[in-house]
C-alpha cells in the first residue's frame, strides 16, 4: 500500500520525459527507475513481513477482583429512581450522626497550624477550607467503597461539612451577600478539587501533586519540599484509612489521623483493635 504512491508518481514522470519514446522504451526506463528507488529505500521498507499467526484459542487474562454491587430490590429501585433513600443495611440515624463524628474528626483531629506552618499558608477561613475539604476528601474515597449506605453517610458528611462553613462565616462577621458568593465559590472550588484529587489518588505522583499545587496550594507554591511532603501524607493517610473496618465507620464515624510530619513516614500504624476478657467485657 505505502509504494504504490512512488510507483504512480514514477511512471507519470518517466511518461512525461519520454512522451515522443516508444511505449517499450517507457516501460524498460519505468523498471529501472523503480528498481533504483527500491534498493535505496530503507531495509525496513523493503524487509518481507511476517506471516500473520491466527489461533482460535483464548488468551489468559488475569482477573482483578471487583467487588459485587449491592442487590436490591425492585421497590427500592423505583423510590431511589424518584429521588429517595431506600432501605439501607443499617439506621438511617445512625448513619447520620456517624457522619457528623467522621466530619468532626476532619476538623477537631487535625492540627491546621501545622498545615499553615508547614506549607506556608495564611491563617483565614479559606486556608482552613482547603486543609478540612482535602481530609473529607481522603473519608468520601473510603466510604464511597461501602455501597449505598457509604454513599448516603457520604452525602451527609458533605452537609455538616457545608453547614459548618455558614456557621463559621457568620461568626466571623461576613455579611451575607458576601457570605453567599463565598459559599458560592467554595462550592466551585470543592468540587473541583474532587475531581482534581480522585486522579491524583489513581495516578503517580506527579499527578497527586498537580492537583495539590493547585487546589491546596492556590498555584503558589514554589518549595517542591513542601509538595513532597503533601503527596507523602496524602498517600499514607489514604493506606491507613483503608485498613479501618468499613463497618466501624458506618456506626461510629471514629477516624484517626496520621502526624504530618513523621520520622518514618514508610511505616504504616496498626489500627488498634478492641480487647475483650474471657467474660466479654
Amino acid at each position: 500500500m505505502y509504494r504504490r504512491p512512488l510507483q504512480s508518481g514514477v511512471r507519470s514522470i518517466v511518461i512525461a520525459a519520454t512522451a515522443g519514446s516508444a511505449g517499450r522504451q517507457v516501460l524498460n526506463t519505468e523498471t529501472r527507475l523503480s528498481r533504483l528507488l527500491l534498493k535505496r529505500s530503507s531495509p525496513a521498507l523493503s524487509a518481507p513481513r511476517r506471516s500473520l499467526h491466527i489461533t482460535t484459542q483464548l488468551a489468559n487474562v488475569k482477573e482483578t477482583q471487583v467487588h459485587s454491587a449491592e442487590e436490591v430490590g425492585a421497590f427500592t429501585k423505583l423510590i431511589e429512581a424518584m429521588g429517595f433513600t431506600g432501605p439501607l443495611k443499617y439506621n438511617k440515624w445512625k448513619i447520620k450522626i456517624a457522619a457528623l463524628r467522621m466530619y468532626t474528626c476532619c476538623v477537631e483531629r487535625v492540627n491546621y497550624d501545622e498545615f499553615f506552618d508547614q506549607c506556608k499558608l495564611p491563617d483565614t477561613l479559606n486556608s482552613w477550607f482547603l486543609v478540612a475539604q482535602l481530609h473529607v476528601w481522603m473519608c468520601l474515597v473510603r466510604m464511597r467503597q461501602e455501597g449505598r449506605a457509604g454513599k448516603y453517610m457520604c452525602r451527609y458528611v458533605v452537609h455538616s461539612m457545608w453547614e459548618d462553613v455558614e456557621q463559621r462565616s457568620k461568626i466571623m462577621g461576613i455579611d451575607a451577600v458576601h457570605r453567599k458568593e463565598a459559599l458560592k465559590a467554595m462550592t466551585e472550588t470543592f468540587y473541583a478539587a474532587i475531581f482534581g484529587y480522585d486522579e491524583g489518588i489513581l495516578s503517580d505522583d506527579s499527578v497527586l501533586a498537580a492537583a495539590l499545587w493547585r487546589n491546596l496550594f492556590n498555584c503558589q507554591c514554589s518549595d517542591p519540599q513542601q509538595l513532597e511532603l503533601m503527596v507523602q501524607y496524602v498517600r499514607k493517610q489514604m493506606q491507613f484509612i483503608d485498613a479501618l473496618e468499613g463497618e466501624d465507620l458506618l456506626l461510629t464515624g471514629e477516624v484517626k489521623w496520621r502526624p504530618l510530619v513523621e520520622e518514618n513516614a514508610q511505616s504504616i500504624l496498626k489500627v488498634s483493635t478492641p480487647t475483650y476478657n474471657d467474660a466479654g467485657l
